[in-house]
């Protein structure tokens, strides 16, 4: 069989409806409407089997890049026959959209519960706005803050999310089978930031939003290449404090 890696209803939230949902709602759906290519298992056990030969794959192209992605070497790495992975993946093409769509489906579920949390950190802090410039800084330092730390988080507990990430964003340049799941990730990481922004007042809150998310993989980026110790955790705090303040004017 031949599927889209997202159905026609999640490829149509990504694309025709920006942002009007919240950032859990958003990541659900993508976790929903995801579609694996390969074949499908029949029992728990070959499916258990099937996500072990995907992980071994996503390990091979966080170690080597997505090259190194082979029948043979994957079923190595997964310690499975060969025939396993030919079994449910026809061709490599196959195993490697499939690979990264069940990352988008685990970064979806992720993300989700990381926003639903910070969905409530963000409710008690616009809760002290007043309308001052002063409660509109206060919660933009916050919001600053909250981003350092968190990339920090990413790059200590989910590097090897963060290599797979650009792994998969640089491999869409050439596969249009991955398009839609770009897409749909890219939504995904959007909504948070969009949320903020919103909660500022903000006349542009899905383009602040985009301008911050790329600010903020850039900075994730360069920890990636220097390492996480090498991070000045106050020079990013003021750049992200920069440029939200001239965004709102503050």
């Amino acid at each position: 069989m031949n599927h889209r890696a997202i159905t026609d209803k999640g490829t149509s939230s990504v694309t025709e409806n920006p942002i009007p949902e919240s950032a859990v709602v958003v990541a659900n759906a993508v976790v929903e409407s995801v579609q694996y290519q390969g074949r499908k298992a029949s029992r728990r056990g070959s499916e258990q089997r099937r996500q072990n030969i995907l992980d071994a794959a996503m390990r091979l192209i966080v170690r080597e890049g997505v090259r190194a992605v082979r029948h043979r070497a994957v079923a190595a790495e997964a310690q499975v026959p060969l025939s396993a992975t030919t079994y449910y993946f026809k061709d490599i093409n196959d195993l490697i959209t499939d690979t990264f769509t069940q990352f988008v489906e685990r970064s979806a579920a992720h993300m989700g519960q990381l926003w639903g949390n910070t969905e409530e950190t963000l409710q008690n802090l616009t809760r002290q706005l007043d309308g001052s410039v002063q409660s509109r800084r206060k919660l933009a330092d916050e919001i600053a803050r909250l981003s350092v730390e968190y990339i920090r988080q990413q790059l200590q507990e989910r590097r090897d999310h963060l290599v797979a990430q650009r792994a998969f964003e640089q491999e869409a340049l050439i596969n249009p089978r991955l398009h839609d799941l770009v897409r749909a990730h890219r939504k995904i990481l959007l909504q948070g930031a969009n949320r903020f922004f919103e909660a500022l007042s903000s006349e542009q809150p899905l383009h602040d939003a985009e301008v911050m998310t790329a600010l903020i993989m850039r900075m994730e980026y360069q920890g990636l290449l220097d390492g996480v110790e090498q991070l000045d955790s106050a020079d990013m705090l003021a750049r992200l404090k920069r440029y939200m303040y001239l965004v709102l004017g503050l």
